[in-house]
């Protein structure tokens, strides 16, 4: 998946309203920030493929620390427990870890059996992806209703509240519609560098939430 993360990111702030939108993005996303900078290291391994899937030409060959179910607990155990050593926030801590693990739920949904449990173990995956309307009509509902849930949950404190917000919304739905109707990508350097680059939108979120405030009252 790319935007139904996006979605669990903007969704957990109604869960944990005194977290901010940046760090929610980056615990959603986290594990395909790090993906990148262990493929271009060569720890990891992708492959370019067309046709590997109708969504995307990639065939993920070996992805076990990012990717497999037992480590994704440990990257969200690593961030929720960074988060409550940092804020002191139970609530907070929490929702941060369950947003790195949902992580790997959602790409089990969408990728073909490419998935592995534990390094090196047995690998799973629905194969969402293997249709190109139904993937857009899941992760676009998942976005849609993430948005949906961090708008109840926050204002905006002037326009800037209003205009990143929406920026970012729209540059992530021409970035997803980009990468269906796009060429493949030309090397996997190419790839991991764009990848690396995604990381400019955990600052991207942490400036939106400066300029909102949330609705309802805040955990304690």
């Amino acid at each position: 998946m790319f935007i139904g993360h996006f979605g669990v990111g903007f969704g957990a702030k109604a869960a944990a309203p005194r977290v901010s939108l940046g760090t929610l993005l980056l615990a959603a996303q986290f594990v395909d920030l790090l993906w990148p900078l262990f493929v271009l290291l060569g720890i990891e391994t992708v492959r370019i493929d067309p046709g590997n899937t109708a969504v995307t030409p990639l065939d993920f060959v070996s992805y076990p620390v990012t990717h497999s179910l037992l480590t994704g607990v440990g990257w969200g155990v690593l961030l929720g427990g960074g988060y409550l050593m940092l804020r002191r926030q139970i609530r907070g801590a929490v929702v941060v870890a369950a947003a790195v693990v949902s992580h790997w739920v959602l790409d089990w949904i969408s990728h073909r059996p490419d998935l592995p449990l534990v390094p090196g173990g047995s690998k799973v995956g629905l194969g969402l992806w293997n249709s190109v309307p139904t993937t857009v009509a899941v992760e676009g509902l998942i976005f849609a209703v993430g948005i949906g849930l961090y708008l109840r949950a926050t204002r905006a404190r002037d326009r800037i509240g209003h205009g990143a917000l929406w920026s970012l919304v729209g540059f992530l739905a021409l970035a997803y519609a980009a990468n269906l109707a796009g060429p493949p990508p030309p090397s996997v350097k190419a790839l991991g560098l764009v990848g690396l680059a995604m990381w400019v939108l955990v600052p991207w979120g942490y400036w939106i939430d400066r300029h909102r405030e949330p609705i309802a009252r805040p955990d304690t």
